[in-house]
């Protein structure tokens, strides 16, 4: 009677040091999902919501968008805009270079602007990747980060969509592929 009594014992007190370990787990999973949350929120909140953020966006060197070295975005009303927000040091902007250019290409005639925002970089280097990439849509710098700003950015490469009545429809972070890039503007191009 005396071991059985010594083994309950023992059960009871490992089954109460379980107990604290699951409490311990179930804690610090809930408080995890309360700090990503928190961070979904924040990165949420600082988005533009309605008429997208107005800009001028000067364009590097060697770019131009309808004659002229600068574009502005008010301006680009009744038109679909993406706004790609990259920097030349990404290593994620470098795999949607080539999908951004090539639908560029194929969506320029039929009332789409791109707008490459060169985000917190050095232009020598920017202007490389330019080149590099072959990248012809209009492109400049954002000096002194005020349109990644006024669009909460939280990194690159991140990218805007805008309607033809000039608010941001949606935003995607982190590099895009092709199916999204061309469903996104059929879709925006369907609307009035």
């Amino acid at each position: 009677m005396g071991i059985a009594s010594e083994g309950q014992e023992e059960a009871t007190a490992g089954a109460g040091g379980f107990r604290w370990i699951n409490w311990l787990v179930w804690g610090g999973v809930v408080l995890l999902l309360a700090i990503l949350g928190w961070g979904l929120y924040r990165q949420a909140a600082g988005r533009p919501a309605g008429s997208a953020p107005d800009f001028t966006l000067h364009l590097f060197e060697g770019y131009e968008y309808q004659g002229r070295d600068e574009v502005t975005l008010s301006d680009l009303k009744g038109q679909v805009v993406v706004i790609n927000f990259w920097a030349e040091w990404c290593i994620e902007c470098k795999r949607e270079a080539e999908i951004l250019e090539a639908t560029w290409l194929a969506y320029r005639d039929r009332g789409v602007v791109f707008l490459g925002v060169d985000w917190v970089d050095v232009e020598p280097e920017a202007r490389k990747y330019l080149v590099r990439y072959n990248i012809t849509y209009p492109n400049g710098p954002d000096l002194g980060s005020r349109i990644g700003n006024d669009y909460g950015l939280t990194g690159v490469p991140e990218t805007f969509f805008v309607d033809r009545m000039g608010k941001v429809d949606s935003f995607k972070l982190g590099p895009l592929s092709e199916p999204e890039l061309t469903s996104k503007l059929d879709d925006l191009l369907t609307r009035p």
